[in-house]
């Protein structure tokens, strides 16, 4: 227990902190008070990292925290310097023309043309985290953070998926899923179940086996949920991709083939053995069928739902296929396009589920290319940034293919989980001593 010694130790240094953080800029004090302030920014980080897998809401709050401790530790010619590179710049560019987009969003009412803007405001972060940590040495404590409250959610959700009414917001089509929706959980859930893999064979191979084991029991328990308790079809995409950079990073010729095999091996049995991936596979086919036959006639047929908005998403950016219809003028097309239509013709969406097919409505090819530029310059930035570029890599790389289903960089919780890994990640990266080739096993060719 906590004795009256060390709280008070602690409430001195909380208060020492908050006045060094508060008052001192200048004189001798004003080297400790920068400090002091970036170690608030670090706390919010962090804290956000807890809480995101878990409430929209709270997160949100500690969003426009961060922005304000951010505005106290910025200073004009090191942030320049920190962000003058194009993984920082391309957002901004993305933002940029976001807001400039409003401008040709033509009869799409303003509170749309600002829910477009909201989507991508939250990219100007990543500069910022890129300040923050080129400098700050707690990056790794935002990526434990973040894992460790996923690992209390899926404890959690394990013990959903036996007696549901114990869940915090009860959905009864969507088993196992505590908070939030089985789409969100699935995508920390398989990040941080490979993030975990790295770190076990990266604990083994510098003989620190017992870490090895707790890791890769771990990361276990999340591929175990997500095979048997709840998983979203887009996994069945992104969690291959994944694995594959895994092995791609610590393993070569043969070892890497035979890993392969066995994986595949290992990813059919479990296949035949989990009804839940037995019934989301089976679904997919029985709701393309439905869309072929004309059958489906509401967004509850996911497939069918999808392959409708993407069929109009490409016949609205054929009709402006340079600059697109503007801002926020997703859901004003569908409106316009639904008027005297039934079933799924009629679904008035803001939302095509395809990042691309999103960019492209409401900025063109233009912002195509801005958005793929990005994405290709984050991938490119971590190629040689040892474990913590991979970790960022494995962020990019999830975010790209799940947004082929879904709009994942304007989702809140999947674009944030982007953002902290691409700007902490990538701000880490910059330093020297992270610059460090991985770990392999012996090979033999």
């Amino acid at each position: 227990m906590l004795n009256t010694k060390t709280l008070s130790d602690a409430s001195s240094w909380a208060a020492t902190e908050f006045w060094h953080g508060s008052f001192a800029w200048s004189g001798p004090g004003a080297e400790r008070g920068e400090r002091a302030r970036r170690r608030a920014v670090d706390m919010v980080v962090v804290t956000l990292a807890l809480l995101l897998p878990w409430s929209t809401a709270a997160a949100s709050g500690l969003e426009i925290g961060m922005v304000i401790a951010f505005l106290f530790t910025i200073q004009a010619r090191p942030l320049w310097m920190a962000i003058n590179r194009p993984a920082c710049l391309l957002p901004l560019a993305l933002f940029l023309l976001a807001v400039i987009g409003t401008a040709w969003a033509v009869d799409v009412p303003w509170r749309d043309r600002l829910h477009g803007v909201d989507q991508v405001i939250k990219l100007l972060l990543i500069p910022l985290l890129f300040y923050q940590y080129r400098e700050s040495r707690h990056g790794r404590l935002v990526f434990a953070a973040f894992i460790a409250s996923n690992v209390v959610l899926m404890i959690y959700s394990f013990v959903v998926f036996a007696s549901p009414t114990l869940a915090i917001t009860m959905k009864i089509d969507q088993p196992g899923i505590p908070v939030k929706n089985y789409i969100d959980q699935s995508q920390a859930f398989a990040l941080c179940a490979i993030w975990l893999a790295g770190l076990a064979i990266e604990a083994f191979n510098r003989n620190r086996k017992p870490w090895a084991l707790l890791f890769i029991a771990v990361a276990a328990a999340f591929l175990t949920n997500l095979a048997f308790i709840n998983v979203a079809r887009t996994a069945f995409l992104y969690l291959p991709v994944m694995v594959l950079m895994l092995m791609a990073r610590y393993l070569s010729g043969r070892k890497l083939v035979a890993a392969l095999l066995a994986c595949a091996v290992i990813g059919l049995g479990i296949g035949v053995a989990s009804p839940n991936l037995r019934l989301k596979v089976s679904k997919i086919f029985t709701e393309y069928d439905a869309y072929e036959t004309n059958v489906a006639k509401d967004a509850n047929v996911s497939v069918a739902a999808r392959l409708e908005y993407w069929q109009k998403s490409i016949k609205f950016f054929q009709s402006s296929p340079l600059w697109g219809h503007g801002t926020g003028s997703t859901k004003t097309m569908f409106e316009r396009d639904a008027v005297g239509k039934t079933g799924l013709a009629a679904i008035v969406i803001g939302n095509p589920h395809n990042q691309t097919l999103a960019v492209a409505v409401q900025w063109g090819l233009i912002g195509c290319i801005a958005l793929y530029a990005m994405w290709i310059v984050h991938l490119l930035q971590f190629r040689h940034a040892g474990f913590v570029g991979w970790v960022g890599a494995l962020a990019v790389m999830q975010n790209i293919v799940s947004s082929l289903f879904n709009s994942h960089l304007f989702d809140f919780y999947q674009g944030w989980i982007y953002v902290l890994a691409v700007g902490i990640a990538g701000g880490m990266a910059c330093r020297r001593d992270t610059i460090v080739e991985p770990v392999r096993t012996s090979t033999t060719t």
